[in-house]
């Protein structure tokens, strides 16, 4: 995947997040980071990775992600790879 269309999944995947009363909550406590700095780092690649990282540490919530945006489920890792930090390897 090429990294515009990393960081456009991505950005779906924010934009998921933030309508989602549940686990908008968990995502900003679990990263530190307020709602205002949701809005300014929006289109930091690097945060934009973090929320993928965020994402795909549970089933429920990717699934739950790719259903409502109609996206294969190996999308957001494949996005996720092409983004900073995505090179590294995966232990698990």
């Amino acid at each position: 995947m090429e990294r515009e269309s990393a960081e456009t999944l991505a950005l779906k995947a924010l934009a998921w997040l933030a309508g989602n009363d549940e686990l908008l909550p968990v995502f900003l406590g679990s990263t530190g980071v307020s709602e205002a700095e949701v809005r300014a780092r929006a289109a930091d690649p690097e945060f934009l990775a973090s929320v993928l990282d965020f994402l795909t540490m549970d089933d429920a919530w990717i699934t739950a992600f790719c259903e409502a945006e109609g996206l294969d489920y190996a999308q957001p890792m494949q996005a996720r790879a092409a983004l900073p930090g995505g090179d590294l390897p995966n232990w698990t």
